[in-house]
C-alpha cells in the first residue's frame, strides 16, 4: 500500500468514527455534541470530552456549516475549518488503525 492511500484510509476511518460516535452521542443524550460543555455535570463533561476525541471533525464542519449559512462567513473559514477537520480526523483514525491493526 503506497503511502498516499494510507493517508486517505486513515482520513476515511477518523471521519467514519467521527460520524458514528457523534451518531450515537446524539442517539443517546438527544442533542448533538458540541464544544460547550460548562452547563454539564461533571459526569457528562467527561462523557462529552471523551467524545469530542472522535466526533471532533463532525463538530468542527457542522459548526462551520452553520456559521457560512446563518452567519455569511467568507469561504477562507469553511476551507480552514475542512483543513482542520481533515487533519483531526487523520490522526484519530491513524490511532484507530494503529490499535486495530495491533490488536
Amino acid at each position: 500500500m503506497t503511502e498516499l492511500t494510507a493517508f486517505f484510509f486513515s482520513i476515511a476511518t477518523g471521519f467514519v468514527a467521527a460520524g458514528l460516535t457523534s451518531s450515537f452521542y446524539r442517539l443517546v443524550t438527544n442533542k448533538p455534541p458540541s464544544f460547550q460543555l460548562t452547563s454539564e455535570t461533571m459526569m457528562w463533561q467527561l462523557i462529552g470530552v471523551f467524545t469530542l476525541i472522535f466526533a471532533g471533525p463532525t463538530v468542527i464542519l457542522r459548526n462551520a456549516l452553520r456559521a457560512q449559512v446563518f452567519e455569511n462567513r467568507p469561504p477562507f473559514w469553511m476551507l480552514l475549518s475542512g483543513c482542520i477537520a481533515t487533519m483531526w480526523s487523520f490522526l484519530s483514525g491513524l490511532f484507530l488503525l494503529g490499535v486495530f491493526l495491533a490488536a
